[in-house]
């Protein structure tokens, strides 16, 4: 078992570690390799929250389908990803101490509260009363109290108090950071003209606690930080008579109760306290109690304040306007020609322009849409209301059980209705993943259809820094098939499998997802056989599916030359002995790469599809998904064109080996960083191309 498969959450570590090498990276401006700290931390954190929590939930289970799901028995999993996670803790500290000395040279200082000059000390004094004390709550613990409720997510100070005449007796309290309601950071006054000085809130706290704590007379205080992550898993009853929504709710509400899966220590943290916080959060040496450094939740340093001078961002970095509308109506464009966007190269406007156009036109009845991930202050959804405001019907399938996004998506159920949108909530024990949008208007008694498929979320804020791609089309074919995945999601009870069955144009999971690449596979498995060229090339998230990995195994053995792309998860582990060895890298840049893309050689006609979904059993079985085949030569060959590109990348692609060792990808006269080239390559391209 362990022989053909790396276990998933192993490699998911190991692509975490990507992330911290760009952290590492002195070629990095240094604004970005902070940032990437805080994404290696938000990561981690969502990862024994989910995962981790996961792996020790099946640990009580003693049955061989849980190991072979794993790859791996679960406790030695747990076990190797506690050696991981700290020595990649160990790389984030070292990272975190050069990058504080390369701060230092531009003149950047984070200040604690032990060497703050007078001025600074007044300030924090006087910004700590007139803002941050209304927010603090400290709790005092007690041996024979219970411990109180810790928020998952939240930053917690640990205080130690002891009276000079009485210094083995100590007083322990805690003290939650309110980063959610004040922000992490504070900038202080400087008494140089070119320093800037930052201050963590925690050190806020710190440095006043004497004052916090002036009615009980303690002298001598000692405070560091930690945090709790917890499972943040929530089973949905199976009571008939309450809603999604309401089992959603009352999910998220359950979280409070979720079992400890982490806790992290500032590692000079006073022992008496540390102590007495793991004998009453109850944890064992089973669980993963994690030494660090002095600053947790780094998560909140992806917004580290924008105090570093003479960085301009390079124009490769600046999102542009697709040729194709440039001073045109989107509509009138994706009436005549399909049009390929890819982000975040590619401005995301003509998606809110193409919906605003909807919105106004009166030949347009209705709106159908998905969506998983909506942003904060959605343009989206805007668009969707000042629609229905002008009598259109709109229709959003709106995936509640998005993960950590479920409260938002409530929060947008309620709005959406209370306008007059109609919210479809999904499909019982599968979630809504697939990207589609189909717009319909009726002129001289004909309907017209349009619309969208795209490998990632309708959202703008996240087009900016994800790479994903979005067709803009009025193919038939497509759009009837979006219309019979809205009649499903409309009607969940009917036959779910015999009405997706009948898409022609969308290659759609459950299930035709998965028999359709596998009947690709066969079909270059057959020419390999014959001699023939045959080429398979896959960019996806993830692949941790065993049918697909074993099938990619046996082209591999057959000859077919087998290329890949994989971001994260990467279960593979690639056979010696094939007859072709599978190359695959992952790429690890400034942008998340986001897109699925499937390239199938098929004898020289050249199947390429843009999906939804990774090569995961959870997204193949268990949701819905789309991929839309592109049949346009000019966008077939901007499609294989970028994914040459990315199989190029010698700058920011490492290797997919066994060992897991992210060697970056060497070789090539000329350096070729992907992300840099894709923008050269889509800025150049003409209208009429």
């Amino acid at each position: 078992m362990s022989n053909q498969f790396n276990p998933r959450d192993i490699t998911w570590l190991s692509f975490n570690e990507r992330v911290l090498q760009e952290a590492m990276d002195q070629n990095v401006p240094l604004h970005l390799r902070i940032r990437f700290m805080g994404i290696f931390s938000n990561n981690l954190d969502e990862f024994f929250r989910v995962r981790v929590a996961g792996l020790k939930r099946a640990m009580d289970f003693k049955d061989k389908f849980i190991t072979e799901s794993f790859y791996q028995p679960p406790t030695k999993i747990l076990q190797r990803i506690n050696e991981v996670v700290i020595k990649q803790q160990l790389d984030f500290a070292k990272t975190w101490k050069k990058i504080q000395l390369e701060m230092a040279d531009q003149n950047v200082f984070i200040k604690t509260a032990k060497n703050l000059t007078a001025a600074q000390k007044k300030f924090v004094t006087a910004y700590f009363d007139e803002v941050v004390e209304s927010n603090v709550i400290p709790i005092l613990l007690h041996d024979n109290s219970p411990m109180p409720y810790l928020r998952d997510k939240s930053l917690y100070l640990g205080v130690a108090m002891r009276k000079k005449q009485f210094q083995y007796e100590s007083k322990f309290a805690i003290i939650e950071i309110p980063s959610r309601t004040l922000g992490r950071f504070v900038l202080l006054p400087s008494d140089e003209k070119n320093e800037k000085n930052v201050m963590l809130l925690e050190d806020v706290i710190t440095y006043n606690l004497p004052h916090i704590f002036s009615y009980f007379g303690y002298e001598d205080y000692e405070a560091h930080c930690f945090k709790v992550t917890k499972d943040a898993e929530f089973d949905l009853d199976n009571d008939i008579k309450t809603t999604l929504a309401e089992k959603i709710e009352k999910g998220i509400k359950s979280r409070r109760k979720g079992k400890p899966t982490r806790f992290v220590f500032d590692k000079v943290m006073d022992k008496a306290l540390l102590e007495f916080l793991i004998k009453k959060l109850h944890l064992t040496k089973k669980d993963s109690i994690i030494p660090g450094g002095k600053i947790h939740n780094f998560r909140h340093f992806m917004e580290f304040p924008d105090v570093f001078e003479g960085y301009k961002k390079p124009v490769e970095r600046t999102s542009f306007d697709h040729a194709k509308f440039v001073g045109k109506r989107v509509t009138d464009v994706i009436q005549k020609t399909d049009v390929l966007l890819t982000f975040p190269y590619h401005n995301y406007t003509p998606v809110i322009d193409l919906l605003r156009e909807s919105a106004m036109d009166p030949d347009v009845k209705s709106i159908q849409i998905t969506g998983y991930r909506l942003a904060s202050n959605s343009k989206i959804v805007n668009a969707l209301i000042n629609a229905v405001r002008n009598g259109k019907e709109v229709t959003i399938m709106l995936e509640l059980r998005a993960r950590f996004d479920e409260e938002n998506n409530l929060n947008w159920k309620e709005i959406l209705e209370e306008e007059g949108v109609k919210v479809l909530t999904g499909i019982p024990n599968k979630k809504v993943h697939a990207k589609l949008c189909v717009i319909k208007k009726r002129v001289h008694n004909k309907t017209l259809q349009y619309g969208f498929v795209s490998t990632g979320n309708f959202n703008e804020k996240t087009a900016k820094i994800y790479g994903d791609h979005l067709l803009m089309t009025s193919d038939r074919g497509i759009m009837a098939d979006i219309n019979k995945i809205f009649k499903v999601l409309q009607k969940p009870k009917d036959d779910i499998i015999s009405t997706l069955k009948s898409c022609n144009s969308l290659v759609v999971c459950p299930e035709f997802m998965r028999e359709k690449i596998i009947a690709h596979i066969d079909k270059e498995i057959e020419e390999a056989k014959s001699g023939r060229k045959s080429l398979i090339i896959v960019k996806v998230n993830s692949l941790s599916d065993r049918d697909l990995i074993l099938k990619l195994y046996e082209a591999a053995d057959r000859g077919v030359i087998i290329k890949l792309i994989v971001r994260g998860i990467y279960c593979p582990i690639n056979q010696k002995d094939f007859k072709q060895k599978i190359t695959a890298i992952s790429i690890v840049d400034e942008y998340l790469e986001h897109s699925r893309v499937l390239y199938f050689y098929n004898k020289g006609h050249e199947d390429i599809y843009i999906s939804s979904a990774d090569w995961m059993t959870r997204n193949l079985d268990y949701r819905i998904e789309a991929a839309a085949k592109i049949t346009q030569k000019n966008l077939k060959k901007e499609i294989k064109d970028q994914l040459e590109i990315q199989l190029s990348d010698n700058v920011k692609a490492r290797i997919l080996d066994k060992k897991l060792r992210n060697a970056y990808v060497q070789g090539g006269k000329i350096p070729i960083r992907s992300q840099i080239e894709t923008y050269h390559y889509l800025k150049n391209k003409s209208p009429l191309d």
